[in-house]
């Protein structure tokens, strides 16, 4: 599977940090217009699935493929951009910096919640024949999975949001994992096999996925979801784009740039500077 040394593909996760922070405006939005677009027709798919077959472990081994898909043709997502930009600013990479690090945020933000609502209403349509009827079981389960996941996180108060914020962050822990393993390989089939686990483990596990969300919630709301536009910001959005920032950017990004990239003395170089010394 042409497998990179853990030193080659951190590199190469730098070098992509980079190319983010330089990429046109143009450009940016609409690589995430696409991605958001493509992952939430994905969760789609893999709600569509779980109900069909009453087993929700399938529609998580197939959600994958939506991920595969919009890494293979180089989209951005935001829990991507996440692990991978600040890493440009802390190599001290020519041009990189923090105001340029927001500025791909927002727009990748932007990108992603555009396509994701896209695809949200292109759903809604379908599963309610152009909202001429109830939603289907399909549409119903989409509502219900919005009013779980905001006033069900709101009826438990501080102990509630603290446990969102940690679902966001154990999401973007396994989804950048996943970013990562694609790097890992240079070969499409290994660059697959190594996103498809750890996204595979974060769906089933119900955590909780900032881009994903951008579709489940507005759709959910359109589908007679009982929770409200404040609801979905409050009680899901914000605190788990939180949660998936943190997640990426120090379980992912930062632990691997520590050790693979600017690695510690070793212990007997060390001690010999101390004799030298």
């Amino acid at each position: 599977m042409a497998y990179l040394a853990p030193s080659e593909f951190v590199t190469k996760m730098v070098d992509a940090g980079e190319s983010k922070l330089v990429m046109s405006t143009r450009d940016t939005l609409i690589r995430a217009y696409m991605a958001g677009a493509i992952l939430a027709l994905a969760a789609a798919f893999a709600v569509s699935v779980s109900v069909n077959t009453g087993n929700p472990l399938i529609g998580s081994l197939l959600f994958p493929v939506g991920f595969c898909m919009l890494y293979l043709m180089g989209f951005d997502l935001l829990t991507g951009v996440f692990t991978l930009a600040p890493l440009a600013v802390l190599d001290k990479r020519p041009g990189a910096t923090w105001s340029g690090v927001m500025r791909n945020w927002g727009l990748v933000f932007c990108g992603n919640f555009a396509g994701a609502l896209t695809v949200a209403v292109f759903m809604a349509i379908i599963f309610t024949f152009g909202f001429t009827e109830a939603p289907n079981a399909i549409g119903t389960k989409i509502g219900s999975i919005g009013e779980a996941r905001t006033v069900g996180y709101a009826a438990h108060g501080a102990a509630g949001m603290l446990t969102l914020f940690i679902r966001g962050v154990m999401c973007n822990w396994m989804v950048s994992t996943g970013v990562v393993a694609a790097m890992m390989s240079t070969s499409v089939s290994g660059k697959v096999i190594g996103m498809w686990m750890p996204i595979l483990v974060f769906f089933y596990m119900g955590f909780e996925h900032s881009v994903v969300n951008m579709f489940l919630f507005p759709s959910g709301l359109m589908l007679g979801g009982k929770f409200t536009l404040m609801d979905y910001f409050l009680w899901n959005e914000i605190p788990t784009v939180l949660g998936n920032l943190v997640g990426g950017m120090t379980f992912v990004g930062a632990t691997l740039y520590s050790t693979h990239y600017k690695t510690a003395p070793k212990r007997e170089a060390v001690s010999l500077i101390k004799k030298a010394a």
